[in-house]
């Protein structure tokens, strides 16, 4: 019998696999989060089905696999699951004998978590969660109804799940040209600049809703009264008050400064601007 030409049979994975990893890592990516690994012990329990199937005849190479994914791993949860889908691709390339070693896919997940973190960031938190606030806000700010927060979690829920389904399988089905794709070219740039301006949007858009603020200073010249908010005020820039005080937090926050501090900053404005008849 020739050997030479003789192969193993391949090892491949189940879409229920992937599916099972995927279900791991949404309900338990902060489960066991520390800060000497974060969500590593996260990332190696969504791991368990795939390594198993891929090495169910290889106890030790099971070890390593657990092992090698319990190195330190932080990134968004939801857009960050692309990672996850090119480290299951990787795993079931190498357990197929390819050049890849557990080292390249730590690197891998390593070099990417970062740059993804801040994508995911910035997306979720800095532009999907103020859509849908504002669209909650108000609903509910007018009677006090409870479609809005209903409104917001099934939003939430929805959009948070799809993404990270998407992300997840289309990780694993491009496999580590996945990210690179996405880093090609200028279309994660038109992704940043296009989550940028709908931010800017919506905050403007909120702040005309919800920032109040005026002044009643007025200046007498014999008969006449000159009004600082409608005859200055309103004439050089309607709602020029609220849109400042809105960038002089945004300005705080930039800067580092806690939301708590800039809170108080603003109560102390507002305050000592009500008893000397400025606001």
């Amino acid at each position: 019998m020739n050997t030479e030409n003789t192969k193993l049979p391949a090892k491949s994975l189940t879409k229920s696999d992937v599916k099972k990893a995927f279900w791991r890592w949404t309900f338990a990516s902060h489960s066991n989060y520390n800060y000497e690994r974060l969500q590593s012990t996260g990332f190696a329990y969504s791991m368990v089905p795939v390594l198993k199937r891929l090495y169910a005849d290889n106890p030790e190479e099971l070890q390593k696999g657990l092992t090698r994914h319990l190195e330190f791993f932080n990134t968004e949860p939801h857009f960050g699951g692309i990672i996850h889908g090119m480290t299951i691709s990787l795993e079931e390339q190498m357990a197929n004998g390819s050049p890849i070693k557990g080292e390249n896919i730590n690197a891998l997940k390593t070099g990417l978590m970062g740059p993804l973190a801040g994508v995911g960031d910035t997306l979720w938190q800095g532009t999907i969660v103020p859509i849908f606030l504002s669209f909650a806000i108000s609903l509910s700010s007018t009677n006090g109804s409870l479609l809005g927060p209903i409104f917001y979690i099934i939003a939430m829920f929805i959009t948070m799940l799809s993404i990270a389904y998407i992300l997840w399988m289309k990780g694993y089905y491009l496999g580590k040209e996945g990210v690179q794709k996405l880093l090609a070219g200028h279309a994660l740039k038109k992704v940043m600049m296009t989550a940028q301006i709908l931010g800017a949007i919506v905050i403007g858009g909120l702040t005309v809703a919800y920032v109040s603020l005026s002044t009643p200073l007025s200046f007498s010249a014999g008969e006449s009264v000159l009004h600082v908010q409608g005859d200055v005020l309103d004439k050089l820039f309607k709602g020029l008050l609220p849109i400042a005080i809105t960038l002089l937090s945004l300005h705080f926050l930039n800067k580092k400064m806690k939301s708590t501090t800039v809170l108080l900053i603003l109560v102390l404005i507002s305050g000592i601007g009500a008893a000397i008849g400025i606001f």
